[in-house]
């Protein structure tokens, strides 16, 4: 090579990689400037211009409760949702957002007590209009808030005219929701045990409550046979309950003729208290034993008692005379309910403290008036958890004042430790202990509920609506109709509304939407349009605080009913019936929306939850379900897979995942997990979501690159080459694969295979072998303008499959490409034609590939053993025995392929000494140095470097490209 040859730079004449969007992503500071571009260009206006008069997707959002920052479960949650609907977005529908929000309620009101109670107030002393307008006012405060963060994660929706429960217009449709269902029938008041809140002093649903191991006190009874056969005189009927305070409350004892019996007398006792030598006691033989072990005494087997026995058995209470009460008998009932798996055989019926007792007192209670038993039922415990007059011997009069279960804090109270020394002083405490156990709690205060007898309102879940159909049947139905992913969710929403009992709608609070009826003293509710039709009237234009406003009674009912017959309801309604009503007021009310939603999405507790209300509801009042779909999502644990919690120092907020990371890597999480099952998060996947992040950016770096030399020509499909052909195959299956993920919301499929076609497939692949043509190919090489062509193609797919995922990084390299665009995110995903589709091409390709496995792993050893620097160096013999290998490498400049500078194909067997890979019969390489001088442009080593006198010191082929070019040294 000549002095003066050295010295020319020919880097001038490559075709280099050119572009501005830059390695380092910086995430946390460019998000929010594409966040303030999105609004400032009105963006989600600009999107819904582009898709008038496409087919609807709707989305409906299930609302989160407006009373503090987002955390991990909202971000997900919201993520989940804008990746659905940028994705139908961008395949040809109009996918409207509403976001939403839940405001009334417990969350909210207790915020507002909390300020009262740090300066002393009580609450109740406040106006209830005033005390409402705070609690309007907070929530508005959070809303805003929220929305920001939601902006943040790059959620795109109608954030400026969002829905919210506490909306005059919102509250008028859910109060007139309750009018339907009152208007049908269907909703009644009644007296029945429900979850009550002692601290909260309210009613709660199944979903308020969240279960938590407790240590209670457990106690076996003593109740004296009073009547029944002969061979039972004087014996006792022994119960089994962790509650002892619902003693008081016992009305009957329960059985199960499934199970055999026996009658014991005691032999031994290790305590002089407690059942003696000679009592005889009645126990399920099953536990009778067991039983005797945990009093410390033997039993003798005395004789079998049949169910028949049972039946005819009447027992005295155990607190008998106690306070002057207690003097009912105590009858024996058969009950579906009874187990023999614990306690002993007989169930402790106290029907105001639970649901199986009331149903099981009440399917008896015509049998039970027959027999003289009046069926009514005691309250004997009130709303701050204090025994009532209904508990002789423990309530008011009582010495010492009123027993309580649980004080204001959610701790114990005395009220068990009065009933057992007063069963103890009466002879009735067969044996007591201590049991860890899961037991009830309210979500919000995280303390213990009871049960307890109150009147409340019901919506019925089994009366005929006069075609037919009940609440529960509809109900049943819409769930066999509803898609649910994954399907799972399907049984176990139908198992929730299968056992469920009537729906408890009132709540004894101040802030949400009223029970706006009027009902006399024996429940009847007055049904009269013109009076529902001025509460309405109201409610649109002064919101539900009109129902709570002074002279609100005679306003409502006018002058053409009784005053003094129909009572105002005061309580409120449950939350759950406010957001099981969004429907109306969103899909029905809203021109840019539909009714039934595509699609209803939240965690997988909504089944019992959102789900479940937005069911029951529409179910009442229009017959089927307000969703087609059902996506339901799991919980973010750490990455031991234990719940977060701020004691344990475990939680990852989203707010400081995009302060260190950006939203995309929060994004790219979301989409990389299988979000249908609990995932993890923490420190370790978030770097790896960020590796795996920077090789997809440099991925997409390069093709910008690149294509700031592409020219836009384009070439046939016919005349390309193969290994273009096989690219533009491998996008028509892919976008197979992105459209059918998208359509099943199988997000992780979509972004694995999305990632491993950019790493695997492109830039370890097509791309490393095609930069050589790229770079130093002539202007007018036809392999080099297809190449450009393909990358085109592969960067349009690939930014716009990926933009409802990474939607701030796909916006970034999209107007990097086309600075004259818009927004990524009114395109539309790219057509792939069906002549692409060539499945002999990509068979011929694997078997290429096989090859060129077994030419890599040979060259590795070499690059390792520091015979080779780069593969350009190598000019590899490849012995190829298979003949279908052989002759799929027909034709193929397979040293392009391999990126070597050379290579041979024999097809022969090949030395023993050469390499050779087990997963690839019959190929072997022997390694071999390339011959000839390397290209001072291309770096190939080549034997005819020289033959352009004009161009000494390259190869023919880059000598061509020069002389085109117009390049002289």
């Amino acid at each position: 090579m000549t002095e003066t040859a050295e010295k020319i730079d020919y880097s001038s004449t490559l075709y280099l990689p050119q572009t501005d969007f830059p390695m380092r992503a910086g995430l946390p500071q460019k998000e929010p400037e594409t966040v303030a571009r999105w609004q400032k260009m009105e963006l989600y206006k600009k999107l819904r211009a582009s898709a008038a008069g496409r087919e609807k997707f709707v989305l409906h959002d299930g609302p989160p409760y407006a009373n503090g920052n987002i955390h991990i479960g909202h971000a997900l949650n919201k993520i989940l949702k804008d990746v659905i609907n940028r994705s139908f977005q961008m395949r040809g529908f109009d996918a409207n957002y509403v976001p939403g929000w839940d405001c009334h309620g417990l969350p909210i009101e207790w915020k507002i007590e909390e300020k009262y109670r740090e300066k002393g107030q009580n609450k109740d002393e406040v106006p209830v209009n005033e005390f409402r307008k705070e609690c309007r006012e907070f929530a508005s405060g959070w809303i805003g808030i929220q929305t920001e963060e939601f902006k943040r994660l790059g959620i795109e929706g109608d954030f400026e005219n969002p829905y919210t429960t506490m909306n005059f217009h919102a509250e008028a449709r859910i109060a007139g929701e309750l009018m339907k269902i009152a208007k049908s029938g269907q909703l009644y008041r009644g007296s029945k045990p429900v979850m009550w809140s002692v601290v909260e002093r309210t009613a709660l649903a199944e979903a308020e409550v969240e279960y938590a191991d407790v240590e209670s006190d457990m106690i076996w009874v003593k109740f004296p046979v009073t009547e029944g056969p002969d061979a039972l005189a004087g014996a006792f009927v022994v119960i089994w309950t962790t509650t002892p305070w619902t003693i008081p409350g016992n009305r009957a004892i329960a059985y199960s003729s499934r199970y055999a019996y026996g009658l014991y007398e005691v032999a031994t006792a290790e305590n002089d208290y407690g059942p003696q030598p000679g009592e005889k006691l009645i126990f399920a033989k099953r536990l009778a034993e067991e039983s005797a072990a945990k009093a410390k005494v033997t039993f003798n087997f005395v004789r079998d008692v049949e169910a028949a026995d049972l039946a005819a058995i009447t027992c005295a209470h155990p607190l008998h005379g106690l306070g002057g009460g207690y003097a009912f008998n105590v009858p024996l009932l058969d009950g579906e309910h009874v187990t023999d798996d614990a306690g002993t055989g007989f169930v402790h019926t106290a029907p105001s403290h639970g649901r199986e007792d009331f149903e099981a007192w009440m399917d008896n209670s015509r049998v039970l008036e027959e027999r003289g038993i009046s069926s009514t039922i005691p309250f004997p415990v009130d709303d701050a958890g204090y025994f009532t007059a209904d508990a002789p011997g423990f309530g008011p009069d009582a010495e010492g004042g009123a027993g309580r279960v649980i004080d204001d804090k959610g701790k114990k109270g005395d009220a068990n430790d009065r009933v057992i020394k007063a069963l103890i002083g009466r002879h009735a405490l067969f044996a007591r202990g201590r049991l860890k156990h899961s037991y009830p709690h309210s979500w919000r205060s995280k303390k213990p509920v009871i049960f307890r007898n109150t009147p409340q309102w019901f919506v019925t879940m089994d009366k005929d609506f006069g075609d037919g159909t009940t609440l529960r049947s509809r109900a049943l139905n819409a769930i066999d109709e509803t898609r649910f992913v994954p399907g799972a969710g399907q049984n176990r929403l139908r198992a929730m509304i299968e056992q469920r009992p009537d729906w408890v709608l009132s709540r004894q609070r101040a802030w949400g939407v009223p029970i706006a009826i009027f009902a006399d003293d024996e429940g009847e509710i007055l049904v009269d349009d013109e009076v529902n039709a001025r509460i309405l009237d109201a409610f649109e234009k002064e919101g539900a605080d009109a129902w709570f406003a002074e002279g609100a009674k005679e306003r409502f009912l006018g002058n053409d009913h009784d005053r003094a017959r129909w009572h105002q309801v005061t309580d409120i309604l449950d939350v759950w019936f406010d957001s099981g009503s969004t429907h109306t007021f969103t899909l029905e009310d809203r021109p840019d929306l539909k009714w039934p939603a595509d699609v209803y999405l939240e965690g997988s507790d909504q089944h019992r939850g959102w789900f479940h209300s937005s069911l029951l509801e529409s179910c009442a009042t229009r017959g089927r379900a307000p969703y087609n779909a059902v996506i339901t999502h799991g919980f973010t644990m750490d990455e031991k897979g234990e719940k977060m919690s701020k004691s344990k120092g475990n939680t990852v907020t989203p707010q400081e995942v995009m302060k260190d990371a950006g939203a995309d890597i929060l994004r790219l999480w979301v989409m990389t997990t299988d979000y249908w099952e609990d995932q993890r998060l923490g420190k370790t996947i978030i770097q790896t979501n960020i590796d795996a992040y920077r090789k997809l950016r440099n991925t997409i770096r390069w093709m910008l690159g690149t294509l700031a030399h592409d020219k836009g020509e384009a070439v046939a499909l016919a005349d390309m080459p193969e290994l273009e052909r096989l690219m533009l195959r491998r996008l028509a299956e892919l976008d197979r694969l992105v459209r059918e993920g998208y359509d099943a919301f199988d997000f992780k499929r979509i972004a694995r295979a999305l990632i491993d076609f950019s790493n695997v497939e492109l830039s370890a692949f097509y791309f490393d072998i095609r930069k050589d043509a790229l770079y130093c190919d002539a202007p007018s090489s036809l392999r080099r303008r297809a190449a450009l062509q393909v990358i085109r193609t592969l960067f349009d797919c690939l930014v716009t499959w990926l933009a409802p995922m990474l939607p701030f990084t796909a916006e970034e390299a999209w107007l990097s490409r086309n600075p004259q665009a818009v927004s990524v995110h009114l395109e539309q995903f790219p057509t792939v034609p069906a002549e692409w589709r060539n499945d002999a091409l990509a068979e011929k390709w694997r078997k290429i590939r096989e090859v060129r496995k077994v030419v890599t792993g040979a060259l590795e050893i070499e690059r390792k053993e520091k015979r080779i620097g780069s593969s350009l160096e190598a000019a590899p013999v490849v012995h190829v025995a298979d003949p279908d290998l052989l002759q799929a490498l027909n034709g193929q400049d397979f040293a392009e392929i391999c990126i070597t500078s050379g290579i041979e194909i024999d097809g022969g067997e090949g030395p023993e000494d050469a390499f050779r890979l087990p997963d690839v019969a019959k190929v072997s390489v022997v390694p071999k140095l390339a011959e000839g001088r390397k290209c001072a442009r291309s770096w190939r080593i080549t034997t005819d470097v020289g033959s352009d006198p004009l161009y000494p010191d390259v190869s023919a082929r880059d000598a061509a490209a020069l002389r085109e070019l117009g390049f002289k040294p």
